[in-house]
């Protein structure tokens, strides 16, 4: 009875998911040649070229052993990196591709005995390694990359704020932070998950390696693209070993392959050449670099639609190449007597601003406003100003419009099923019709608001019992923001691959509620917009799972498990290291353990915690003019929409204003190298050679993308941990390794110069 009663709420969800489609058919949004593309790319990833196996077994030893193995290694490790300069993530990519030889190892070597506990019994060896453990295990080591966010944070208050809340604190706050990004995923599963158009491009890469190393019907995919003859296989072993190897030249060889601006090699001194070409604090704009990391930045070119790729692209010519550039040349908010990007903020002498001058552990960490006047004001370069303020302004307004002008269909169509869905889920309410298409038992909606209520209890326990100046409403304004912003920036993730941040916002919204009080603006801004980054992660696997026929319970269970070990390793790593790493967090520590992340961290919450935003845009800089960008958001998508449904077959329904304004989201610390590099490659590979070598395109792209990642990945890990951490890198230098750095552009130059003992501004 209960797989009958479980199987209408995913009846009604296929209802909602029909019924939304025929309105964005009717309005223009989707149309047929949309759905045969789609089709089309999730045959290049691997999905839909082989039958489901619902036999297989998928909950086995293997998988857990393997799953948790990786989790508490790979969160553990990912923990301890973000603590140390230069930093070092291990991608979900790498574990998928070193899981697959452990799983065919324990396939042939462990034998084939039943064990039996109690009543019930296992399999040592339940068999061949199959693609859905293969997926699982990566799904719960791939929690990993949510944990370093919030151990950032937990650095943050200890470190530099000097505040030891204890075990029970950083338990409570990591598995709710958590909690709640995987109920925001559950309840809008419906919406973001189900719907066939939202293809999530971020787990092409992932179906297409597994289905490459399990060989998944490859005769098939042979048959079907025998222009080609190489297999899937051997082009990825092929790609692997000659990205592995070519990775050490950028990396610790020859960097400035990674850095190639030769121009501003050639005039090192000239501040034009250096602002225009620089790589680190200028423009970019010749993106060359040889370089796959850098050109990755800011995700996989190849595994994201063209049609956003040129969305982004155009934002970087209009916003940094044009409106940026004429706004530093013209000393708008004094921003030519600063570099032409950083993500560092400056006093009025041109100098990084010194917040310990303003905020210090003596103070409380409040605000000494007779110093904070005497000092100086908080400077931004033009393309921190213009595109983490101005682009995020407008970007939360375009968001909300653009949902309600595109996608009101969808949510005014979820809205009216939800409270049905979750009274017929109640337990006991007794239903009698059909199973899915797949007869697997769908996860109901009260399961994750049973959910949402515990970690809505365990973060406000946490905030009040351990007085962190976060008070239990603001708990609830931060998940009020996740809530309201979470929908649209997950359609739009899930459509792109690309993130639209909300942090900035959430700092401010924090340093108007809770003004002077820097804890209650890193935990606002911890739950408020890391929750929804969270959030999308679990969504993105969540249709990982569909794409590969893992019923979604088995799904629930492997991601609460992985919640789970992922915050206990994350935390064990955390405190040993902050007690046994000496000097940790400072600019003496051993092994470069300094943190910066958290160190970014801690002068961003001075700045809105303590400064506040009330001053910052009150002051006579200027600043304050941002704020009209909340009307350029809000105004943008209403011709937009107009022009795409007054010509549905035009240009114009390519247009996207949110990733026009709120692509740009990792500059800086990115630069237009990175986001230039990246456009070329992904205009390259998903629009001219898919068009001109359309069947190379099919079969290759998205194995070529995971043989990239998951290559760069490893030798990255392995360069980092023999020659970096060791020390080995210290006395090899030569014209390669400091070239790049010996110029204008890696100093940060300023096109207008300060006298000698004078400042600028106010």
């Amino acid at each position: 009875m209960s797989l009958i009663m479980e199987a209408n709420e995913n009846k009604d969800i296929n209802v909602l998911e029909k019924s939304i489609r025929e309105k964005e058919v009717q309005d223009g949004n989707h149309t047929d040649s949309d759905a045969d593309s789609q089709t089309e790319i999730l045959r290049a990833a691997g999905i839909g070229i082989a039958k489901d196996d619902p036999t297989e077994p998928i909950l086995t030893l293997r998988m857990w052993v393997l799953g948790i193995g990786f989790c508490m290694i790979v969160s553990g490790l990912n923990t301890l990196y973000t603590l140390r300069t230069p930093s070092l993530t291990i991608s979900g990519s790498v574990v998928l591709l070193l899981a697959y030889p452990l799983g065919k190892l324990w396939e042939k070597a462990v034998p084939n005995w039943t064990v039996p506990l109690g009543q019930l019994a296992f399999d040592l060896n339940p068999g061949p390694f199959n693609t859905k453990e293969h997926v699982l295990i990566y799904i719960m080591s791939n929690l990993s990359i949510y944990v370093r966010l919030g151990a950032d944070v937990l650095t943050e208050q200890q470190m530099f704020y000097g505040y030891k809340a204890g075990w029970g604190f950083q338990i409570l706050i990591t598995f709710s932070t958590f909690l709640i990004g995987f109920c925001l995923a559950g309840l809008f599963r419906a919406i973001v998950v189900v719907p066939q158009e939202l293809i999530w491009p971020g787990v092409l890469g992932v179906t297409a390696l597994t289905s490459t190393l399990h060989h998944v019907n490859q005769e098939q995919v042979q048959v079907r693209y025998n222009t080609w003859k190489m297999s899937r296989y051997a082009f990825f072993t092929i790609t692997f070993c000659f990205s592995f190897c070519w990775y050490w030249f950028p990396d610790f060889i020859f960097p400035a392959l990674s850095y190639f601006s030769f121009p501003c090699w050639i005039k090192p001194e000239s501040k034009v050449v250096n602002q225009i070409f620089g790589m680190s604090s200028g423009m970019g704009l010749l993106p060359i670099t040889f370089d796959w990391s850098q050109i990755s930045y800011v995700g996989s070119p190849l595994l994201i639609p063209s049609w956003a790729v040129l969305n982004v692209f155009i934002s970087l010519v209009f916003w940094i190449w044009i409106v940026a550039v004429a706004l530093y040349y013209t000393n708008v908010w004094n921003t030519a007597y600063l570099p032409f990007q950083s993500s560092q903020v400056f006093d009025n002498t041109g100098n990084i601003y010194k917040v310990k001058k303003i905020v210090n552990a003596a103070s409380g960490y409040k605000l000494d406003v007779k110093k904070y006047l005497a000092y100086s004001p908080v400077y931004m370069p033009v393309t921190y100003a213009l595109n983490m303020f101005g682009l995020s302004f407008a970007t939360l307004s375009a968001l909300l419009v653009w949902v309600v002008l595109e996608k009101r269909h969808v949510m005014a169509d979820a809205a009216r099923r939800v409270p049905r869905l979750v009274l017929e889920s109640l337990p006991g309410r007794s239903r009698a019709y059909s199973e899915d298409e797949r007869g697997d038992p769908d996860v109901p909606l009260w399961w994750y608001l049973v959910a949402c209520v515990l970690a809505l209890f365990m973060s406000m326990f946490a905030v009040e019992w351990w007085n962190v100046e976060l008070r239990w409403y603001g708990v609830l304004l931060a998940c009020a923001v996740a809530l309201v912003f979470y929908p649209a920036l997950a359609l739009v993730y899930a459509t792109s691959n690309l993130k639209i941040n909300i942090d900035i916002f959430c700092r401010i919204m924090a340093g108007f509620v809770f003004e002077g009080k820097v804890l209650a603006n890193i935990w606002f801004f911890d739950i408020g917009y890391i929750t929804t980054i969270k959030g999308l992660y679990f969504a993105q696997d969540m249709k990982l799972a569909y794409y590969c026929h893992i019923p979604q319970r088995k799904l629930f269970l492997v991601q609460c498990v992985g919640m789970l070990v992922g915050t206990l390793s994350s935390l064990g790593v955390l405190n040993w290291a902050m007690n046994h790493i000496t000097g940790i967090c400072t600019s003496t520590a051993v092994n470069g353990f300094s943190c910066p992340y958290s160190r970014t961290h801690f002068n961003t919450s001075l700045i809105w915690g303590a400064v506040g935003p009330r001053r910052y845009f009150s002051n006579q800089i200027g600043y304050s003019a941002l704020l009209y960008f909340f009307i350029v958001g809000a105004i943008l998508p209403i011709p937009v929409y107009y022009l795409t449904r007054r010509y549905p077959k035009s240009l114009w329904r390519r247009v996207h204003v949110p990733l026009f304004l709120g692509g740009l989201n990792y500059l800086p610390p990115a630069t237009g190298m990175n986001y230039g590099s990246w456009a070329v490659v992904g205009l390259t590979f998903g629009w001219l050679i898919r068009k001109r070598l359309h069947s190379w395109w099919s079969k290759y792209n998205f194995v070529l993308s995971s043989a990239m990642d998951s290559s760069v990945g490893i030798a990255g890990a392995l360069i980092f941990l023999t020659i970096y951490f060791t020390g080995a890198s210290k006395n090899f230098k030569w014209w390669g390794t400091d070239v790049h750095k010996n110029t204008c552009d890696w100093k940060g130059c300023a096109h207008l110069s300060i006298p000698k003992g004078e400042n600028f501004g106010m």
